[in-house]
């Protein structure tokens, strides 16, 4: 199997659209196209479904997209296996739009002579597996909510950010002229966050969000992906979403989408910084010891259970 095909596979569903693809790897629009089909072809399945806003994965996609990851993850480990000295740092941000991706940006700012690789497997692995994945050396650091301080094979963590929340809504939606709305007021409103899996660090987060302050966290429904959420929430009059305020969402002029803080208190997520005690890489400690500097959360904020532990 041509492993560049693969990794322009991976590029689409990481960037969401073919263009974006394009720029992360260096090439066209038309080669993407072009390496995605003849996977396809290799396969005998269509990864993808085209549609007039886009790509979305298919059900063989989404069933190929975790093996094509481990073939990716395998490739980087035999390379490192012989030359571990020109193995970039690399550093599992989660989700690409959210403000893990922007700490990591923000470290290759300040040092620009290290060697990056962000990659996103962390967001299909559960918090257990993420942990072994630093452990054995898949990945050199991970960002993650930490909600158990007890990490085995040698990893440890430090907070790095915590993330206050705003309310994402459309124009027409009761809040959408506010700067701020206290999180009482937000009892019995729907806040759609759909296929959120509560098997995860940041599922539970929310979960005990929702119970401490009655909340109506909607989870139904398949992922259509970011696009298509940014889509109803603009024309819907009672739809709304978390979102971190460190994240970043781009969508049309015209959506005229709204962010609106959280208050009294501020639900804030905490964000942290897994590596290993002794890394492989010799790079880790700089980003350590750039990241961790022990942030406060503020007055006024609520965290969860394992936080304020």
């Amino acid at each position: 199997m041509e492993l560049e095909f693969v990794r322009t596979f991976v590029a689409v569903v990481d960037g969401g659209q073919f263009q974006e693809a394009a720029a992360e790897l260096g090439i066209t629009q038309q080669a993407v196209s072009k390496r995605v089909g003849a996977l396809e072809r290799e396969l005998g399945v269509q990864l993808f479904t085209r549609t007039a806003r886009g790509a979305r994965l298919s059900t063989d996609g989404e069933a190929f997209l975790p093996h094509a990851r481990v073939l990716l993850d395998a490739e980087k480990r035999a390379l490192a296996a012989v030359r571990p000295e020109k193995r970039p740092l690399r550093v599992d941000v989660l989700n690409r739009r959210t403000k893990s991706a922007q700490l990591a940006l923000r470290f290759h700012r300040a040092f620009p002579e290290v060697e990056l690789e962000v990659v996103t497997t962390g967001a299909e692995l559960s918090f257990d597996a993420a942990v072994a994945a630093v452990a054995a050396g898949s990945v050199d650091a991970a960002f993650r909510g930490v909600p158990k301080r007890d990490l085995p094979g040698g990893v440890t963590s430090g907070v790095v950010d915590y993330d206050p929340h705003e309310l994402l809504v459309g124009p027409r939606h009761p809040f959408a002229d506010l700067s701020s709305v206290p999180i009482a007021k937000l009892a019995g409103h729907r806040i759609w966050m759909p296929g959120l899996s509560v098997t995860t660090e940041w599922g539970a987060y929310y979960a005990e969000l929702s119970e401490a302050f009655d909340l109506t966290i909607d989870v139904s429904g398949p992922v259509f992906g970011n696009e298509t959420m940014l889509d109803e929430l603009a024309t819907s009059p009672d739809l709304s979403t978390f979102v971190g305020a460190g994240s970043r969402y781009f969508w049309p002029d015209e959506y005229d989408l709204r962010r609106v803080l959280v208050v009294d208190p501020t639900p804030v997520y905490p964000m942290s910084l897994l590596w290993r005690r002794e890394p492989a890489h010799p790079d880790v400690r700089k980003l350590r010891d750039y990241l961790v500097t022990g942030p406060e959360p503020g007055d006024g904020v609520w965290l969860p259970s394992w936080e304020r532990a």
